[in-house]
């Protein structure tokens, strides 16, 4: 029963959650922590610190492991399913027919699903804000780590910050209360090895099988599995990963490329799911679908083996004292970098009119005061969308 609540939910959010990967963490918060109460707030930001140290989606990682938490290693897989399949299908049939589509990025309706993650991720920011930060103290760690953010665009940047907070959690928020948690997932750290060792065994494995057996589908699968286990910041940042793996090799096209990309920006869900757009354009390709399955599941699976790899080390460091106390600062660096990701790129992509602030602050009443679900307001907005522009 689990399992398929997990599935369907996780479903639902795939079919609802634009606005890229900052904008689904104000989803999933939203979802699991305020409505469902799946995990506590203070887990949340504990996951979400996490999966900012490892590499891959930050968002989907956050997914897997809410999943894992509520189902299991199949609760993980089921909630990766639910939310990628949707903007996968709807990518890869874009592949298939891209000559039967017009330019989607002048259409208003799909502008308007950019202005309402700004309502998402500032809902996110404030309820983060008020448990997390709750003394002058962290609210100065979020402050800080929010202008370092902006004003040095990397992600190792962020995972400094994040690290940096730590530090200063450790050594000067010891007279802070003791930080609540429900443990995400007790798995044994056997398992967890297991998985980590799985991790490295086949980036280690794969270019060497590659050159040994020079098969299209292994090299496709080699590609897309670096690509998804050497990004660090998610997103828009394993693009030009993936250009430089399918475009010289002549795979792809740069034309299908930016084709692609250009649609990925227009779908809920991950941004990684661009990768099943690129398996299915690919030539040479046995079969469209194939090729898309076997890219999706690639560049997903490092994701998938440190998720469940890392999660059961996390909880026996976190019971720590000193480790405790360091979670305090690298929470409030997580609401600074959210409230960064607010301004840059969720506002800078989206408010360029008093219309769009207007749509946006509709958005924001009726999630924070009125708490109309987040699916509700995107339809709304999107309605709205097609009467003020």
């Amino acid at each position: 029963m689990k399992l398929f609540e997990v599935l369907f939910v996780f479903f639902r959010l795939g079919l609802t959650s634009f606005g890229g990967p900052i904008a689904h963490l104000g989803y999933f918060r939203d979802e699991f922590v305020t409505k469902r109460k799946w995990i506590s707030e203070h887990a949340f930001a504990d996951l979400v610190a996490l999966c900012q140290f490892l590499p891959g989606p930050a968002s989907s990682q956050v997914g897997m492991g809410i999943g894992l938490s509520r189902a299991g290693i199949w609760g993980a897989i089921f909630a990766w399913i639910g939310f990628t399949i949707p903007s996968a299908i709807v990518l890869i049939l874009f592949g298939l027919g891209m000559t039967h589509f017009e330019a989607a990025e002048h259409q208003h309706w799909l502008h308007a699903l950019k202005v309402v993650a700004v309502a998402v991720v500032a809902q996110a920011v404030l309820g983060m804000g008020k448990k997390l930060c709750p003394d002058k103290e962290r609210i100065t760690v979020a402050v800080i780590a929010s202008v370092v953010v902006l004003l040095i665009h990397s992600a190792i940047v962020q995972v400094l910050v994040l690290v940096v907070a730590g530090v200063f959690g450790a050594y000067y928020l010891r007279t802070s209360s003791e930080l609540p948690h429900e443990p995400l997932h007790k798995g044994r750290r056997r398992v967890g090895a297991i998985f980590l060792t799985l991790f490295v065994a086949i980036l280690v494995t794969l270019p060497i099988l590659r050159t040994m057996f020079p098969d299209q589908t292994l090299k496709m699968f080699d590609s897309f599995y670096r690509s998804g286990a050497l990004v660090f910041g998610g997103g828009h940042v394993v693009l030009p990963l993936l250009q430089a793996e399918v475009v010289p090799t002549g795979w792809v096209s740069n034309d299908l490329f930016m084709a692609g990309y250009g649609m990925a920006n227009a779908v809920p869900g991950p941004l990684f799911t661009f990768s099943a757009y690129l398996g299915a354009v690919a030539k040479p390709e046995p079969n469209a679908w194939i090729g898309a399955f076997i890219s999706l599941i690639a560049v997903f699976l490092p994701s998938f083996l440190l998720i469940i790899g890392a999660l059961p080390f996390w909880e026996k460091l976190r019971a720590l004292p000193r480790i405790r106390q360091s979670i305090l600062g690298i929470n409030a660096a997580v609401v600074g970098i959210l409230l960064a990701a607010l301004y840059h790129p969720v506002w800078t992509s989206a408010i360029f009119s008093a219309k769009d602030f207007a749509l946006a602050t509709v958005g924001f009443l009726l999630l924070e005061f009125w708490k109309v679900p987040s699916w509700a307001v995107v339809l709304v907005s999107v309605g709205a969308s097609f009467l003020i522009y």
